[in-house]
């Protein structure tokens, strides 16, 4: 036994070894906050202490030593058996001097700086730690938004997949012990609800199980899930979910492959009918775990008696939390009784064989109820002289000793009383092969049940007599031929009406295989996965299940010039080592050829011995090409440019027309936040230039002499980095556009990101099937959802503009037609149908036209006035840096990877 003392009179521990017969006691340099012990070895156990300090003890609280300092609270594990090596090791998420956080592991009595390891590479979220079972979980801030990264049976951490827009607030782990990870994800767009997530078996791919489950506040203040895993049966789960401002109750059998509504009793306590008529009407549960350990909460199960389900709730249209009663099932949910009109605690007896039941604490009394048939008749026992307040009741596991203590007081002035009672009387006898029956396990019928035909053995309904130590609850578990339910949607693929797993509107699968490396294989899916654990053979198993295929060839990624000294200028005669970075896996399979640009050119067909770098001297000043997969690297030697800065420059957005007219002027600008006063420089790449602009304002004017479409790169040189973004601007020599507005529905899933309008801009092409090339789509930033439709003219202009001209105004009164009745949507997401509108038709911009205000133009001014307000909303109260230091800069070409832009997207 191990007792603390109260901090605010000493910091001591008491260790009895004697079943607290005696005491010795052990004086403590620190105040215990929490007390951690491993799992197996018992003398071993972790304290934290008040001020952030974690240390160890190997001999049960006598000696303690140091760990680490500034640990974050709760966020430390002992090792798991099986997966680390080491039995002492401990996981914890400790912060550095400089307050950052990192994840550390290290041996309980060895935790030098020395040997402690970093299993991630970088820093964590503080308090996101988490150490369960197979896997291991962080969460990392990427651009603003929190990533998640996961490590299966300790290998290198992946990052999590979710679908694209679930864009979380708040992810908790809701459990891992059936070889998967359920998730709870508050998303971007929800108060009171979460979504349920479920992985694949390495706990990576996401998809979705449930929508909108309800949370219920604690008395702590933490939200619970109103989500429930009915102990004994693996796969079936019971939820309350908020539909249509309703919160109504389902239950899966298969993971949350499908979910339906509880059937209601047909009859009540009185015996009389029940007219409860699905889905009008059902059975509703409450699914609160209990905050005190002692009482048994709203739901009750366990895996000593599958199939009995006890719980609180309510027959109607929705949950409720008035005139609730006490329902039972004895067949895994799928016929239920009531058995008590009001709220009782309820406890199981000799594995489910008796089952006791005792009113909620708020009112004293002097009686428990005793039933051996499963709930359907009701014994009432006295077990105090004097009514007793309940606060909780243990109940002493195994065979042998039958004890339930209840415990409470007899007023709220009294002193706890403790009444132990011996339930061994209440049996006359062992039970012998007679008390016992089958049960099959099913589902409204379906006895394919993750996919086996699963047969228990249970007690006869009434039968009073103990169970032995030999009872075995499963008779036999057959596998069933695999169908359709037995499978789920894979990870990008959503459930459609027709009950087909079809791609999300985001997921495009051919981006599968280009992220292989050449030379490997990858799992095609068939947009299907076996629900996990699920144990059906044969049938449709080798229709729906990923089939391997060879990676196609494809250019290599992750490929990067840079400098051994990090710059791109270089004094004339002077030599100058380049290092070429490919992703691994790629080196070997990469022939790369280098073009210096002064007429030098190397080609090499393994990169492997290239480490030390490849030497050049530049004899003539020129710029430097690079060129791989259509893209371009370059910088001209030489070019410097001051820069002063009075803070760091944390985001730069270019902002552009998206279409605009050849050898016509355009104002490009590029914003920067934080937006306070500074000296910036900036460095543009317009047109196919090879050589820099450079300019101290961020805005500049430029024709373009082509058509076609042109890039252009914007970099702002910032303290030691450098921030870039880039946009695709179309030039022709005239074009049509439409604005478009859509059904209400699709704001409800905006969350006003680029890579969400992209995508919805590539629908809305797909959908209007009118050729590609002469098509762009700009989803605005921004609510209510708008969006400009450019039509453009044919690639081929030989039979003259004014032709075109024609064309595109037929073009256009065809898509005006089909939009005005209603004939453009396109499905969102399962059940979500979206209808595209014509807001308004605006003249085509012609060379000869007057110069007008464009609708392209007139939004790109709104979301300058947008983005100027939210600089100034965030970055109002943020202070200023120290003076001015004289810096100089050189400029590097542009990057593949471009900064987030939250202008509009360009499809």
């Amino acid at each position: 036994i191990m007792v603390l003392t109260d901090p605010e009179f000493e910091s001591s521990v008491l260790i009895s070894s004697d079943e607290g017969a005696s005491y010795q006691k052990y004086r403590l340099s620190f105040y215990v906050l929490s007390l951690l012990f491993h799992p197996a070895q018992e003398d071993w156990a972790l304290a934290y202490s008040h001020d952030q300090k974690l240390y160890s003890s190997v001999d049960f609280g006598r000696k303690w030593q140091l760990i680490h300092e500034h640990v974050t609270p709760n966020r430390f594990y002992w090792s798991v058996s099986g997966l680390d090596k080491e039995p002492d090791l401990v996981h914890m998420e400790a912060h550095t001097p400089d307050g950052n956080v990192q994840y550390v592991t290290c041996r309980a009595q060895m935790c030098t700086e020395a040997i402690r390891n970093y299993p991630f590479p970088g820093y964590v979220d503080i308090s996101s730690l988490v150490v369960q079972d197979d896997y291991i979980f962080i969460q990392v801030p990427t651009s603003g938004r929190a990533t998640y990264y996961v490590s299966y049976k300790r290998e290198p951490f992946i990052q999590t997949k979710l679908p694209k827009y679930s864009l979380p607030k708040d992810l908790h782990i809701v459990s891992t012990d059936e070889k998967q990870v359920f998730a709870a994800v508050q998303e971007w767009n929800q108060n009171d609800t979460y979504n349920l997530y479920l992985s694949d078996t390495r706990g990576i791919y996401f998809t979705l199980a449930m929508e909108n489950v309800k949370t219920t506040r604690g008395i702590g203040g933490n939200q619970m899930l109103d989500l429930y895993e009915v102990a004994g049966i693996k796969g079936m789960l019971i939820a309350n979910k908020r539909q249509d401002n309703q919160v109504k109750t389902y239950i899966t059998y298969n993971k949350g492959r499908d979910w339906r509504l509880l059937h209601a009793p047909a009859a009540d306590l009185d015996g009389n009918d029940i007219h409860c008529i699905l889905p009008f009407c059902s059975l509703h549960l409450q699914l609160q775990m209990s905050e005190n350990p002692y009482l048994s909460g709203t739901i009750s199960t366990r895996s000593s008696a599958p199939g009995i389900i006890v719980a609180t709730g309510n027959i109607g249209a929705e949950l409720s939390y008035n005139n609730v009663g006490m329902f039972m099932s004895s067949d895994a949910g799928n016929s239920w009784r009531q058995i008590f009109e009001e709220e009782h605690n309820v406890w199981f007896l000799d594995k489910g064989g008796a089952l006791v039941a005792v009113k909620q604490p708020s009112v004293p009394t002097r009686h428990l109820w005793i039933s051996f048939d499963e709930g359907r008749q009701w014994n009432q026992y006295s077990f105090s002289s004097v009514p007793l307040f309940v606060d909780g009741v243990l109940v002493e596991a195994g065979a042998e000793n039958q004890i339930m203590t209840f415990f409470g007081h007899f007023s709220h002035r009294s002193e706890w009383q403790l009444i132990k009672i011996d339930y061994k009387a209440i049996y006359s006898r062992k039970c012998t092969e007679e008390d016992y029956q089958t049960w099959h396990l099913h589902n409204q019928g379906e006895p394919c049940v993750m996919g086996q035909k699963q047969i228990y053995m249970k007690r006869r309904p009434g039968s009073c007599c103990m169970l032995g130590r030999d009872y075995s609850r499963i008779l036999s578990a057959e596998s069933c031929i695999c169908r359709a339910h037995d499978f789920e949607c894979d990870y990008g693929y959503e459930r459609r009406a027709d009950g087909n797993c079809r791609p999300a509107f985001w997921f495009n699968p051919s981006t599968v295989s280009r992220s292989c490396s050449q030379g490997q294989n990858y799992f095609n899916s068939t947009g299907y996965r076996k629900v996990v654990l699920n144990n059906c053979t044969k049938g449709v198993k080798e229709m729906y299940t990923a089939r391997k295929q060879q990676c196609p060839n494809r250019p290599p990624k992750g490929l990067l010039l840079t400098t051994k000294d990090g710059k791109l200028t270089a004094n004339l005669g002077s030599n100058v080592t380049f290092l070429v970075h490919l992703d691994e896996g790629d080196s070997l399979h990469t022939n790369i050829r280098l073009d210096f640009g002064d007429g030098t050119a190397v080609s090499y067909s393994n990169l492997s011995w290239t480490e030390e770098g490849i030497r050049h001297v530049y004899k003539q000043s020129c710029p430097l090409a690079f060129s791989q997969l259509n893209g371009k690297l370059s910088c001209c030697p030489g070019i410097t440019a001051p820069v002063c800065l009075l803070g760091p420059v944390e985001h730069v957005q270019l902002l552009t027309p998206f279409v605009v007219i050849r050898n016509k002027e355009v104002n490009i600008t590029a914003m920067i936040l934080p937006s306070h006063s500074r000296t910036v420089t900036y460095f543009w790449w317009l047109g196919n230039s090879t050589e820099p602009l450079i300019t101290l304002d961020g805005s500049v004017s430029y024709t373009f002499p082509t058509e076609g479409l042109h890039t252009v790169t914007v970099q702002v040189a910032a303290a030691n980095t450098i921030l870039q973004d880039t946009k695709t601007i179309a030039v022709k020599e005239f074009f049509k556009s439409l604005l478009l507005s859509f059904s209400p529905n699709l704001d409800e899933f905006n969350p006003d990101i680029p890579e969400w309008r992209q995508d919805v801009g590539r629908v809305i092409k797909k959908v209007t099937d009118f050729p590609e090339e002469q098509l762009l789509v700009a989803v605005f930033p921004g609510l209510p959802t708008a969006a400009e439709l450019f039509l453009l003219p044919h690639k081929n202009q030989s039979e003259g503009k004014k032709k075109s001209e024609e064309e595109l105004e037929q073009v256009s009164d065809i898509i005006i037609s089909a939009l005005n009745q209603n004939l453009v949507e396109f499905e969102l997401k399962p059940g979500i149908r979206v209808i595209v509108y014509n807001t308004q038709l605006t003249l085509a911009p012609l060379v000869d036209a007057n110069p007008r205000h464009s609708s392209s133009a007139m939004l790109m001014l709104l979301s300058v006035v947008f983005l100027g307000l939210a600089v100034f909303l965030i970055y109002k109260f943020k202070r200023r840096n120290g003076p001015c230091d004289s810096l100089h800069r050189t400029a590097t070409p542009p990057s593949p990877h471009s900064s987030t832009s939250t202008g509009g997207a360009l499809i």
